[in-house]
Parts: structure tokens; C-alpha cells; sequence
């Protein structure tokens, strides 16, 4: 169960890859494989004496993507590029999972075409968890789709459904539709569609939430189209940044709030590591199939870990086949998705004809 890692991929890329891949090698024991520019990852590992002992190896890329590089581009032009390299080995069974910290676009771009999405899935979407009152939740989809139909709001939260009862533990996930009200009416014309394909679905739909409810652990997975998902996630970022250095400033103003910071320096690091991305590690790209895992762009070392260890831990509770089994029960024997997805939204499955009356009948109801 070999991982593949971009080391070229991030901000801190390849420094904080390599010495991530290594921790992880330590720790976990996971064989992992390091795609990049071969000489420049050689030179980071190096750098620690036991790597040779670890099982770590190399993948050679010519080429490296850019944060800044148009995604349609690299998938013309880079094709010897770490990020394909990487998704190339999954794809040839050569490696079980993906993870990179590098363009997410193109990873998103890459992993659709080369790995494909699941059957019954039109397209893959990024789960971000989140922490809450109640402990955590997942929001799908946090930027993979800028505009989504509504059959994809539906898929979206069958796979957020499968991913909150394998990896977050929850015996039966409640799943909620991001909106502008809690009442069946309100949204736009997408999600009040999205409503009621979910409400008749078999996973536990709980209905729509608002913005307020998000942290307060009302649901465990929160649904919404990745423009909305990827706004209220760097929202987010930007209040828990906000927040944080107001409190270092108010703890810095005067000897007594330095001796409160001292008192409470214990639970304020319980709050951090609540708060802090680096301990899940990644988001998982949801409806490919294969495993990929998306770390931020920024990732320091201990999250570059941790998103291995998630990407491992995705493999072994055999995630992807979940949602094939959550997306076939939801057909209920009824043929296809769209054509299940068609009864669901014109109403037609819930006025069943009555025993008597035969399908001649239903079209031509002057016969007697």
C-alpha cells in the first residue's frame, strides 16, 4: 500500500514534502513514494541519517506545476509534471494513494481524467472537516466545483454521508443543505431541488442550515456548491487568523493579562490544536476513482504527515467503495440515477398507480 507523495508541490515545496514523507515513514510505517525532481528530493533526504532504513523511493518528474499556473495549461503542456507523474502511479496500480500540497486546480484537473470519476458520480468534489462545538463536521464541496446542478448537490451528500460514517465515526451522519434559511422554501432553484432529492433520500437528511449553524455541530455533513463551500472556508481562515492575533496582542498588553496567558496557556493549546488544519493533514478529493488527497498550499511538515496518514487510513476503511454502495442503495432498484434522480424531482414516484389500473389505462383514461 504504497502512497504517493508530490514533492514539488506547496509553498515550502520540496523542504517541508520530504521532511513530511519522512515523519510519516517514522511514525506510521507507510511505504511512501516521493515524485519530483529526483536530485533536489535526494539533496532533502539527506539531510536525515535514517532515510535510507525508512521505506522511502523516488519517482523522477522533469517538471514541476506552479501555484500560479492555469490548470488547463499544465494538462497540455506539463505532462511530465510530479502532479501527473504521481496520479499516473495510481492509476497503473503502482501506488494506492495521491497526495499533494501543490496547484489544486490542476490536481483536480488531473485526477478527473487520469483516475476518472466513480460510476454514479458526474464529478469529484473537496471534503474539508471542520471543528465544532460538538466535535467536527465535513463541508462538501469547498471549491473542486464553482457551479453545481442539482443531481451533483445530491452525490455530493451520499459521499459526504459515507466519508462522516467511515472516517469520522458516526454511526448515522446528519446531513445538511447550506442555505439561506432553515424553512423547505428557501434557497435558490438548484438547492430547493437539491432539498427534496435528499429529503427522499435514504441517508439521514436533517434539511437545510444556515451560516450560523456551521460550527455548532447541528449536522455532521454540511452540503453546498464549491463557490459558496470555498467562501465561507477562507471566511473562516480569516476569522480564525483575526482572532488569534487579537488574543496575542490582548494577552501582551500589561503584566496581568501576561500572568492570564500563563494560567490559560493550557487550554488555549487544546483551542489551537482544535483549530489547526495541519492535524487533519488534507481534504480528500470525494468521487474519483482512486484516492487523492488535497493538503494546503502552506502545509509545514506535521501536516504533510498527517495527510498521509489520512490518505492510508481512506485506503484501509475502503472509502470509495462505500460510496458506490451508498449511491447504488440509493437508486433502490429503479434503474438508472437519472432516472431515479427524474421520479424523485417530478414527484411521480410518490402517486404509485393503483393495482386495478393498467398502464394503458393511465394513458388513456376514457377507457372504461
Amino acid at each position: 500500500m504504497k502512497i504517493a507523495v508530490d514533492a514539488m508541490g506547496g509553498d515550502h515545496a520540496p523542504e517541508a514534502i520530504v521532511e513530511g514523507a519522512v515523519l510519516a515513514a517514522r511514525e506510521f510505517d507507510i511505504p511512501i513514494i516521493l515524485v519530483g525532481i529526483s536530485h533536489r528530493v535526494h539533496q532533502e533526504l539527506e539531510k536525515y541519517d535514517d532515510w535510507k532504513k525508512l521505506d522511502l523511493e523516488v519517482e523522477h518528474a522533469d517538471e514541476v506545476v506552479e501555484m500560479a499556473d492555469s490548470p488547463s495549461k499544465v494538462v497540455r503542456s506539463k505532462r511530465k509534471s510530479s502532479i501527473k507523474i504521481g496520479l499516473d502511479l495510481v492509476k497503473k496500480g503502482e501506488a494506492s494513494a495521491f497526495v499533494s500540497a501543490g496547484n489544486t486546480g490542476a490536481v483536480l484537473a488531473y485526477s478527473t481524467i487520469i483516475l476518472r470519476p466513480l460510476k454514479g458520480v458526474d464529478r469529484p468534489a473537496i471534503a474539508i472537516q471542520l471543528p465544532t462545538i460538538k466535535g467536527s463536521s465535513i463541508l462538501l464541496d469547498a471549491g473542486a466545483n464553482v457551479d453545481c446542478k442539482t443531481n451533483q448537490l445530491f452525490q455530493f451528500g451520499i459521499m459526504g454521508h459515507a466519508y462522516a460514517k467511515y472516517i469520522l465515526g458516526k454511526d448515522n451522519p446528519r446531513v445538511g443543505l447550506l442555505s439561506i434559511g432553515e424553512e423547505d422554501s428557501k434557497g435558490n432553484e438548484t438547492t430547493k431541488e437539491a432539498f427534496k432529492l435528499l429529503k427522499k433520500s435514504h441517508i439521514n437528511f436533517t434539511g437545510n442550515i444556515e451560516g450560523k449553524e456551521v460550527y455548532r455541530g447541528t449536522v455532521d455533513v454540511i452540503v453546498c456548491d464549491g463557490f459558496t463551500g470555498n467562501v465561507a472556508l477562507k471566511i473562516s481562515e480569516s476569522l480564525a487568523e483575526m482572532i488569534g492575533i487579537s488574543l496575542k496582542n490582548l494577552f501582551n498588553s500589561g503584566m496581568t493579562t501576561k500572568l492570564s496567558y500563563l494560567l490559560l496557556k493550557p487550554h488555549l493549546a487544546e483551542l489551537k490544536k482544535m483549530v489547526d488544519y495541519s492535524e487533519t493533514g488534507g481534504a480528500p478529493l470525494l468521487g474519483i476513482n482512486g484516492v487523492c488527497i488535497i493538503a494546503h498550499g502552506s502545509s509545514s511538515p506535521k501536516a504533510i504527515k498527517n495527510a498521509i496518514c489520512r490518505a492510508h487510513e481512506f485506503i484501509e476503511k475502503k472509502i470509495n467503495e462505500h460510496i458506490c454502495e451508498d449511491i447504488e442503495n440509493n437508486l433502490d432498484g429503479k434503474g438508472s440515477l437519472w432516472q431515479h434522480l427524474k421520479e424523485i424531482v417530478t414527484g411521480s414516484e410518490d402517486e404509485p398507480p393503483s393495482p386495478s389500473q393498467t398502464s394503458e389505462d393511465r394513458t388513456n383514461p376514457s377507457k372504461e
